[in-house]
């Protein structure tokens, strides 16, 4: 059986982004947060473009709008199923990536930090999610690709839906992000801190 290199040493080209945009946004009326704007460039892209010296593909798990990511150069994949919230989008980065490793973060996160891809690294060959001031943040996380996919299919098909259950399975670490919050975008007054005016409904 082939050793896995540790995963302090993951080169770009071994890492995707996968940034997780199918969500409904149900306390917000059903904006598309990826494209909610935040000082003039909107969230999606903000965080493709935080990341993108330290990662050699990105993808969108997103279900409308698909050909508004095209045209900024982005690959977004749909849900293969429905209704199974974010192992659903999960699900979609896992099949279409074809890196080692994958990095995944909520497309409405504000304040990741910009090391977060060596934090997580630094955990050890299993990947890692991160824990911020607020708490436990699963989606932030490094997956490692030959084992999630096994796992996530097994996870799927017995219905079990919980992010942290298929991290403890895998055996991810968690990483401490000590005095950071990452933030994010889940109801009018986290737009208005944020300064993002909502655009008007038709």
């Amino acid at each position: 059986m082939q050793a896995h290199p540790p995963a302090s040493h993951i080169p770009p080209a071994d890492l995707s982004l996968g940034l997780l945009a199918g969500g409904r946004a149900t306390r917000l009326g059903g904006l598309d947060k990826a494209w909610l704007e935040r000082d003039g460039l909107a969230q999606v892209l903000h965080l493709s473009r935080r990341y993108a010296a330290q990662t050699g593909a990105i993808l969108i798990s997103a279900n409308r709008e698909l050909e508004r990511y095209a045209s900024q150069g982005l690959r977004a994949v749909p849900d293969l199923h429905q209704d199974r919230g974010p192992l659903g989008g999960l699900e979609a980065l896992a099949t279409a990536v074809s890196t080692p490793w994958l990095l995944t973060l909520p497309v409405d996160a504000l304040h990741p930090p910009a090391d977060l891809p060596a934090r997580l690294a630094a955990a050890g060959a299993h990947g890692a999610c991160a824990i911020d001031e607020d708490g436990l943040q699963p989606l932030f996380a490094l997956w490692r690709v030959d084992a999630l996919r096994p796992a996530l299919r097994a996870a799927l098909a017995q219905g079990r839906l919980a992010v942290q259950q298929l991290q403890t399975e895998l055996g991810m670490a968690r990483v401490r992000c000590d005095g950071l919050r990452f933030g994010n975008l889940n109801t009018h007054d986290d737009l208005a801190a944020a300064g993002i005016v909502a655009p008007a409904r038709d």
